[in-house]
């Protein structure tokens, strides 16, 4: 238990960073998951605007510092492939 006054607030704010870190995690694998779902049932065009929404929301996740900027450019990379995978594979 934390005894002096500052360490006693570090305590409330460290509470109140974790849970807006966690949102932010959380919304992003939301974002993750619903591209995905369009990838398998969507048109070309909602995997796209979902692919812009989701990698937007990657890069802000690495800018906040929750996720390390290489794993958000590695996420962003499969997502693309993926995505380029669906538009090559519906022309045929």
């Amino acid at each position: 238990m934390a005894h002096s006054l500052s360490a006693r607030k570090r305590v409330r704010q460290n509470v109140e960073l974790r849970a807006r870190n966690r949102w932010r995690l959380r919304s992003l694998r939301t974002a993750m998951k619903e591209f995905l779902d369009k990838i398998v049932h969507g048109s070309v065009e909602e995997a796209k605007a979902s692919f812009l929404k989701a990698a937007a929301i990657v890069d802000r996740t690495a800018q906040k510092g929750i996720i390390h900027k290489k794993q958000a450019s590695r996420r962003k990379s499969r997502m693309n492939a993926r995505l380029k995978a669906k538009a090559l594979g519906s022309k045929h």
